[in-house]
């Protein structure tokens, strides 16, 4: 069977090159004669593997020696208990809701302390960011927390909010490695790696080492510690080695294929050419005010539940797979992420076009 094009949240598509690699390698991984998957996370050659992948990610980003890189299990949402653990000092902390996940943070972090809203867009179904030109951020904060990328809605923070001088946290699950950032705006940003990084099972916190310390709130778990992962270099225990490795790749891959500002470029035409069908089409019609649009998850609807369903359906005999929207909102959704190749968005536009001459 042929490669299909894959437009889901997560997992998602990983580039093939990466793929066809990691199968080269699967049985005997540089003659060691072992497969990564098999490996001690012990040994040099694992040691090789996950100095390379943070190197390769610091490069990218740009993460200076200030901050630490580590790779942890449990995914995003395990974070919404340890950013608090950990940098909730004062126990306040100050919360833009925008979409599911931040609710979910938020609600994670009142059990560690006193969690003050800023804003949100929940009363009109999160279909636009909150006003930020004039945050009423608490003095006394541990921290700001957004979720920059909102990826069952379909929005994103263009522009970070002003924070009052207070450490901005922040979840890229789902736009990390889309485009070039400024890792000196933020005291920590986490992604889970299923979507533009690599396989589901490793998340990856960059945290500024002056926020690492050993006074984390009483009770909070060794393994909920970054101190600890930092301490060890992500191997206080076993980590989840074979997603490391296949992550390492895809840094490798995004630097050959000119880092994140080729990436920006490559992810801002796949959009334009998705949105643009979008504001003419007399059928679909996109969910998310335009100035608040992710480059990475496009929902869109019909208005009507039975033909959005008959095009997912229809869509995925034709090899475009995982468009219905996420069970909270219906609809459809395209995530277009970085290993999607144009190829595959223009095959949906023409589909998405052919389907309208049909149902109009």
């Amino acid at each position: 069977m042929s490669r299909v094009y894959n437009f889901s949240a997560g997992p998602a598509m990983l580039p093939e090159a990466v793929l066809q690699e990691a199968a080269n390698e699967m049985l005997d991984y540089k003659g060691s004669g072992m497969s990564v998957m098999e490996m001690s996370h012990r040994s040099s050659t694992f040691e090789s593997i996950i100095q390379t992948a943070e190197q390769d990610l610091r490069d990218l980003v740009g993460i200076p020696d200030t901050y630490e890189v580590l790779f942890l299990q449990g995914g995003a949402s395990q974070q919404f208990a340890m950013v608090p653990m950990n940098l909730m000092k004062n126990r306040k902390a100050d919360y833009l809701i925008t979409g599911a996940w931040a609710k979910k943070a938020a609600s994670e972090a009142k059990k560690y302390g006193d969690v003050k809203i800023l804003g949100s867009s929940e009363a009109d179904t999160f279909t636009h960011l909150p006003d930020l030109s004039d945050l009423a951020v608490r003095d006394d904060a541990d921290y700001v927390y957004i979720c920059e990328n909102n990826t069952i809605y379909g929005t994103k923070y263009h522009t970070l909010p002003d924070t009052k001088g207070k450490d901005l946290v922040a979840d890229v699950s789902s736009c990390f490695l889309s485009e070039p950032l400024d890792i000196t705006q933020y005291g920590m940003l986490f992604a889970g790696a299923q979507k533009n990084i690599g396989p589901a099972g490793v998340v990856i916190a960059v945290v500024r080492k002056d926020l690492i310390r050993e006074d984390v709130l009483a009770g909070t778990p060794t393994m909920l510690q970054y101190k600890i992962h930092a301490d060890n270099k992500s191997l206080y225990n076993t980590p989840p080695a074979y997603g490391i490795y296949i992550c390492g790749k895809v840094f490798r891959w995004l630097k050959d294929m000119g880092g994140l500002e080729a990436m920006q470029t490559a992810n801002q035409a796949k959009a334009k050419l998705l949105y643009d069908y979008l504001d003419q089409s007399k059928l679909f019609r996109g969910t998310v005010a335009k100035e608040d649009r992710s480059l990475m998850n496009v929902p869109f609807v019909t208005g009507n539940a039975d033909l959005d369903k008959a095009f997912v359906a229809a869509a995925k005999a034709e090899g475009l797979l995982e468009l219905k929207g996420h069970r909270s909102v219906g609809g459809m959704r395209a995530s277009i992420y970085n290993a999607m190749p144009l190829a595959g968005v223009e095959k949906l536009v023409a589909f998405m076009a052919a389907f309208e001459k049909e149902n109009l």
